[in-house]
């Protein structure tokens, strides 16, 4: 992946019952992304498509073979506001 595009790492979120209850408990963000996106290429991708600042990305491989990524958004941001600018809400 060596030219960065934030549209190539970040597929699409994730809208489920855990990653609303996340939005609203623990102010993060769940995305599928490119299986071969690092941690630094997902923080940098949110950071510049959504204009917050992210403290911490946690991935995994779900069994479906795709890798999903938590993303927790710096206290000043809100997970709630990002949510409803993408559909979430």
């Amino acid at each position: 992946m060596s030219n960065f595009n934030p549209y190539s790492i970040i597929i699409r979120p994730v809208i489920t019952e855990k990653a609303v209850e996340l939005i609203e408990r623990e102010n993060k963000l769940t995305f599928i992304v490119n299986r071969r996106a690092t941690k630094k290429q997902i923080r940098e991708a949110v950071e510049k498509l959504y204009g917050v600042r992210v403290v911490k990305v946690n991935t995994l491989i779900t069994p479906e073979g795709e890798k999903k990524a938590y993303v927790k958004l710096a206290p000043e941001y809100k997970a709630s506001d990002i949510a409803m600018r993408i559909g979430i809400f």
